[in-house]
């Protein structure tokens, strides 16, 4: 049988009795607001903001709130199991922690901290291409833990061909590909505050450490870092790439690879015709185009395009275990969660983020008991109800 994560109000409950409460709030959602409090509004506004006037982030929202849970009883739950394969890898539960970039200004422990955490409860840590922190270190940080790489797809092939191979050899073994960000959106919140860390050189430890990027560069970045940001710009991202360049990652990169923020069927059709292996239903927790579908609203179509044909995941919204249970129910394989993580780290560290996950697992293992499952793979869209008001 598989870890009962519900144990985990027990051992809080527990240590009660000695006087100790937990250090951050067990309600997840009331993060956010204690983050506010504690760091300053340019890394808060760079976590929390998104696209325009945050519509999209609140679409997030209330597609997941729009569906309601309805408990079967009777049913024997006194044995669960969270356990899933996902792109052949063997999970304790459905929970990976998504790519955040730039972690170093949520807490000086960054990444390595978030992916000890990850490590540390078993589930899959994904590194992103714009970490504070050289994808090496942070695999050395996690041992021999599941860890997936997550690319910001650069302009120079080279770079893409160096960032995959550095990867592979540092054990990473899932390729997540971001297709939304091809430019940055307009964000009110980092605008006002004048806020983007990479043209200080912070996010940037994976090119700046790459040797094909290094090629670029009239002098090494110690000696020219200004002129190593704007080689960094110029590159970061690229609007022109279509459906027949995936052709170049299935040939440089022999995992799983999954392409995140899909959220049209005919999208996750072309990424099966590719080859893909998955994909991520996702709108970059909002911050990418103010005005888009709900990521929740986007997934039950996508399954029914390409679930017999491609690993369905979905991230963007998911605050609490009974969003994952919903997430599950519209036929996610499971779930990336982003911004409660990177709180988890900017007010605790590394026991931060070990708390969100054990929290988040916990309330999926018990809404998945109340609700009348003894795993992840049994609800499905006739236990749950859309609300239409």
């Amino acid at each position: 049988m598989g870890k009962h994560w519900a144990d985990f109000q027990y051992e809080i409950y527990l240590n009660g009795m000695s006087g100790a409460v937990p250090r951050l709030p067990t309600d997840l959602t009331r993060l956010e607001e204690l983050t506010e409090q504690r760091l300053g509004p340019g890394p808060v506004g760079y976590v929390a903001g998104s696209a325009g006037d945050g519509s999209t982030a609140r679409a997030n929202r209330a597609a997941l709130r729009r569906h309601r849970i309805v408990p079967r009883m009777l049913r024997d739950v006194h044995e669960r199991d969270l356990s899933v394969e996902v792109l052949g890898r063997a999970l304790p539960a459905p929970l990976a922690l998504a790519p955040i970039g730039v972690l170093s200004i949520m807490h000086p422990d960054a990444e390595c901290a978030a992916a000890r955490a990850a490590a540390a409860q078993g589930v899959p840590f994904t590194l992103s291409s714009a970490s504070s922190t050289p994808m090496e270190q942070v695999a050395e940080a996690m041992g021999d833990a599941e860890r997936w790489f997550q690319l910001y797809w650069p302009k120079d092939p080279e770079v893409a061909r160096s960032f995959l191979s550095r990867a592979k050899a540092a054990g990473f073994s899932t390729l997540v590909v971001t297709l939304d960000t091809p430019m940055l959106a307009w964000r009110p919140r980092d605008l006002d505050q004048a806020y983007l860390p990479f043209l200080h050189g912070v996010g940037t430890a994976n090119y700046f450490s790459d040797p094909a990027f290094q090629v670029g560069l009239a002098k090494p970045v110690h000696e020219d870092p200004n002129a190593a940001v704007m080689h960094f710009v110029g590159m970061f991202s690229d609007p022109a790439k279509t459906w027949p360049d995936l052709a170049f990652l299935r040939e440089h990169w022999d995992g799983p690879i999954v392409l995140k923020g899909i959220l049209h069927p005919d999208d996750a059709r072309a990424a099966a015709d590719a080859g893909m292996d998955g994909v991520v239903v996702s709108n970059h927790g909002g911050r990418q185009v103010a005005g888009s579908i709900g990521a929740a609203a986007a997934l039950p179509r996508v399954v029914e395009a390409v679930g017999d044909r491609l690993t369905v995941l979905f991230d963007s919204g998911i605050r609490t275990g009974d969003d994952i249970f919903k997430a599950l129910a519209l036929g996610a394989k499971a779930v990336l969660v982003g911004r409660p993580y990177a709180y988890g780290l900017g007010l605790d560290g590394q026991a931060g983020v070990e708390h969100v996950i054990r929290c988040l697992l916990a309330e999926l293992d018990l809404t998945l008991a109340l609700s009348g499952h003894a795993g992840p793979t049994t609800p499905g869209p006739a236990d749950l109800i859309e609300e239409t008001a």
